[in-house]
């Protein structure tokens, strides 16, 4: 019973670590986004038509690697990834810098991303 506890345990530190330590600042979010930094909410088509935020772009994760380069084409450029509860988005982060994205930031769940961007929930 203990090794069930434990194992518990380490799950939920390890949704915690990808949805909180990988998260961006709300400074920092907000210091890409005066630098043109492109939104994107990496849930998928369906989650995102039943309520998106406005001005944000998806590209679900799944899709990502195919369709970022047309979305943002120059590495250089500022992105800031979220989706429903930060998980998603965090793995996207990481996916966008292996492939040479330089400012990638994981503004996380729905809520905090709607809350640094400057909109209110219903």
């Amino acid at each position: 019973m203990p090794w069930l506890i434990l194992a518990l345990v380490a799950v939920l530190l390890a949704g915690w670590s990808i949805t909180r330590l990988g998260s961006v600042s709300p400074q920092r979010a907000k210091a890409l986004l005066q630098s043109g930094a492109v939104v994107i909410d990496v849930r998928t088509a369906h989650e995102f038509s039943k309520g998106a935020l406005p001005g944000v772009i998806n590209v679900p994760l799944d899709e990502i690697r195919q369709r970022i380069s047309s979305v943002v084409p120059d590495p250089r450029m500022p992105v800031l990834l979220h989706c429903k509860s930060g998980g998603r988005s965090g793995i996207a982060c990481k996916v966008l810098r292996s492939m040479g994205y330089q400012q990638v930031g994981n503004l996380g769940p729905f809520g905090r991303a709607a809350s640094i961007l400057g909109h209110r929930l219903p």
